[in-house]
C-alpha cells in the first residue's frame, strides 16, 4: 500500500521560510516524478513544483520561481520544498504527490497526472 505523508507546515510571518518534507512508502521512490501542489480556500489545487525521478528536470510555477526550491533524497524516499520569502498569498494547504512518468507533457502537469497523494500540510503566512 502506497503512503505519502507531508510534514513541515506551520504559521510563519511574511518574509520568513519553511521547509516541507514528504516521505513515501510502498513505491520505488526513484521511479516516480514527485510534485508539490497547493490549494487555498475557494481555489483549485495548483501545481507549484515537481521534479523528475533522478532530479534531472524540475518545474516551478511562475508564482514561486526564485523563492521555492524543490529537491529529493532518493536514499531516504523523501521530497523537500524549501520556501523562502513567503508571502500571505502562499497561504494554502500543501500536498505532495507521486506520478508514474509517462508522456512528454513536462511543464503542463496537473492533478490528474499524479497517481498518489498525501493528506496535506497547512502553511499560513501572516502579514
Amino acid at each position: 500500500q502506497v503512503q505519502v505523508v507531508e510534514s513541515g507546515g506551520g504559521l510563519v510571518q511574511a518574509g520568513g521560510s519553511l521547509r516541507l518534507s514528504c516521505t513515501t512508502s510502498g513505491l520505488t521512490f526513484v521511479d516516480y516524478t514527485m510534485g508539490w501542489f497547493r490549494q487555498a480556500p475557494g481555489k483549485e489545487r495548483e501545481a507549484i513544483s515537481y521534479i523528475s525521478g533522478r532530479a534531472a528536470r524540475t518545474y516551478y510555477a511562475d508564482s514561486v520561481t526564485g523563492r521555492f526550491t524543490i529537491s529529493r533524497d532518493n536514499a531516504k524516499n523523501t521530497l523537500y520544498l524549501q520556501m523562502n520569502s513567503l508571502k500571505p498569498e502562499d497561504t494554502a494547504m500543501y500536498f505532495c504527490a507521486a506520478r508514474i512518468p509517462r508522456g512528454t507533457n513536462w511543464g503542463r502537469l496537473s492533478t490528474a497526472d499524479f497517481n498518489y497523494w498525501g493528506q496535506g500540510t497547512q502553511v499560513t503566512v501572516s502579514s
